[in-house]
């Protein structure tokens, strides 16, 4: 349970009441409780519930009545609570609940399922590392169960790099960030486009057509990997499409797959009022389109040369890297005027790694190992818009934004 602010606290010695009310859910309890409560003129010092298929526990800390009509009090709510088939247990204490450690961060936890034995194991981490869990509660149970522990008592850091190692053994996903008010605010939220955004590699697809995707593809791995410079990587895969028809460009827009819940996530973080791009070491050719198609705010990539109509095998203008991803981050950021600390990159390749390192959260999406291992959380279930879970943001609150979208409409 969360303590009111400091003015609104009793003094630690003044004695408190406990009241919890458990049992079949229906409507009127808490008002029912409270009608009760009201006759004895005590003040509600903190309030929690929740409900879990069909079940309610409700916890009311109040200021203990005076001696003469604690008993009565007493007996008055376990009175009430029999007359409704609920239970009903008081427990005498002093002052408001014990004061939250400090470090606090956010945990979400995905899984696809989520078992009892990996939640038990996040669990016992977030204790060893010296933490408290302050509350649970559910953000999602499809496309994949989402979790959220409240956690005090330890610095995030830490934290994280301890659940970070759990994770990977439990084959869980593991987000920590820090609890405050910036997670709240209005964000940036920066992503790679191919096989983040979109299931494919743009460059496969070019190369498909022009009949050399094996050895473009082969190449595409080995940069991803972090085994060869980008840059020289791009103009070597490049060179293999020159002569084709610059008609291939419409063919492979047509041919590009979204990855599933990119459009939700989207749609969502637009609505929510976050400002969205992407930055790609693909081709302008694709991501321009991608931006039309999606409102995005931001979208930067390579340029394929054309003349004549046909493509040259060259790029120009800004090459964009590794290095350029950061660089373009940092430059969406200032336009946005959102600080680098309240971006988000979601990406999976180490031409990333700058980016995701340079954001306030950098989350590998299906990663390579290294990209994992360097980010700050990752996602390995095929479903981009389970990021909104490491915001915070809901399952119920995604549908219910969709169907005021739809009612408005």
């Amino acid at each position: 349970m969360s303590a009111l602010p400091t003015a609104d606290v009793p003094p630690a010695d003044v004695p408190t009441l406990l009241v919890k009310i458990f049992g079949k859910d229906r409507p009127g309890i808490t008002a029912g409780l409270f009608d009760t409560l009201a006759a004895y003129s005590v003040d509600v010092v903190d309030i929690e519930q929740v409900v879990t298929r069909g079940r309610i526990v409700l916890c009311v800390l109040v200021t203990e009545p005076t001696v003469s009509t604690s008993g009565e009090l007493r007996a008055t709510v376990h009175s009430w609570a029999d007359s409704i088939n609920l239970q009903a247990e008081i427990i005498s204490g002093k002052g408001d609940n014990r004061p939250r450690g400090s470090g606090r961060s956010h945990v979400t936890v995905l899984g696809h399922p989520l078992t009892a034995e990996s939640t038990a194991a996040i669990a016992a981490r977030i204790t060893g590392t010296g933490g408290n869990i302050d509350r649970i509660f559910r953000l999602a149970k499809y496309p994949v169960t989402a979790v959220e522990f409240a956690v005090s008592g330890v610095e995030t850091e830490p934290l994280r790099s301890a659940l970070a190692v759990e994770a990977a053994g439990i084959g869980v996903d593991v987000a920590v960030v820090s609890a405050g008010l910036h997670r709240r605010a209005q964000r940036l939220v920066v992503m790679d486009v191919d096989s983040t955004l979109i299931q494919d590699e743009v460059i496969e697809l070019f190369a498909a057509h022009a009949g050399c995707e094996a050895e473009v593809a082969a190449v595409t791995e080995q940069a991803m990997r972090g085994e060869l410079d980008f840059e020289q990587s791009l103009h070597a895969r490049v060179a293999l499409l020159a002569g084709l028809d610059a008609e291939v460009v419409d063919k492979v827009r047509a041919e590009v797959r979204m990855t599933p819940g990119a459009r939700t996530l989207i749609r969502t973080l637009k609505r929510l009022g976050y400002q969205v791009g992407v930055v790609s070491g693909g081709f302008t050719q694709v991501t321009d389109a991608l931006k039309d198609e999606l409102s995005l705010d931001f979208a930067s990539a390579n340029t394929l040369e054309i003349v004549d109509g046909k493509l040259t095998g060259r790029v120009v203008g800004e090459i964009v890297d590794r290095a350029g991803k950061a660089r373009l981050l940092r430059r969406f950021a200032a336009v946005a005027g959102v600080p680098l600390d309240q971006t988000v990159a979601i990406g999976d390749g180490a031409n990333d790694l700058d980016m995701l390192n340079a954001a306030g959260l950098g989350v590998a999406f299906n990663a390579k190992p290294v990209v994992r291992q360097a980010a700050d959380t990752a996602v390995n279930v095929p479903f981009l818009d389970t990021v909104l879970y490491l915001l915070g943001i809901t399952r119920e609150e995604v549908e219910a934004a969709d169907g005021d979208a739809v009612h408005l409409h």
